[in-house]
């Protein structure tokens, strides 16, 4: 097996309103919509996130977007009106997080290792 890529996904009580909230932060529409309770950001070097309809499971999932300026994502967030707090800093990563309307958990990290993904 191997494996070519990731989808990262988070489950909301309520499709639609997620779509807006997702538009808004993203700025853009969704790029997918490959089922009815199914809305897909595709991003630039190639991973998606993935936000499905599930009660049961809503707002409890996390994911992790990768950014190439925590400072720039910080003030576009601001901006939005969502609320980043104060960034976590280590050798290896700068990270915040931010939740949806859901609950979810969003983590913005920007490496600092260039060992580590970006």
């Amino acid at each position: 097996m191997s494996i070519k890529n990731a989808i990262a996904s988070v489950a909301v009580k309520d499709l639609s309103s997620a779509v807006q909230w997702y538009e808004t932060l993203f700025g853009r529409p969704a790029d997918s919509r490959p089922m009815a309770e199914v809305a897909e950001w595709k991003f630039e070097r190639g991973g998606w996130l993935q936000v499905y309809e599930n009660a049961e499971r809503a707002g409890a999932g996390s994911c992790t977007l990768a950014v190439s300026s925590l400072d720039e994502q910080i003030a576009d967030l601001k901006n939005k009106g969502i609320e980043a707090g104060e960034p976590m800093v280590s050798a290896k990563a700068r990270v915040v997080m931010i939740k949806d309307p859901e609950g979810n958990s969003i983590a913005f990290a920007e490496a600092v290792d260039q060992g580590m993904a970006r």
